[in-house]
């Protein structure tokens, strides 16, 4: 294995991972606790 074929197999998995985490983050599972999560900043601090 070259070194060029260890780059192209680098840039296919960071691909792949990069779509598994947009699929991930788009999930109608997962909305409710990314609005949380984006009102975090604009809550009171209680202490």
């Amino acid at each position: 294995m070259d070194i060029n074929t260890l780059r192209i197999l680098t840039t296919v998995v960071s691909f792949i991972v990069f779509i598994g985490i947009l699929v991930w983050v788009w999930r109608n599972r997962n909305t409710s606790d990314f609005k949380e999560a984006a009102n975090l900043p604009f809550e009171d601090d209680q202490s």
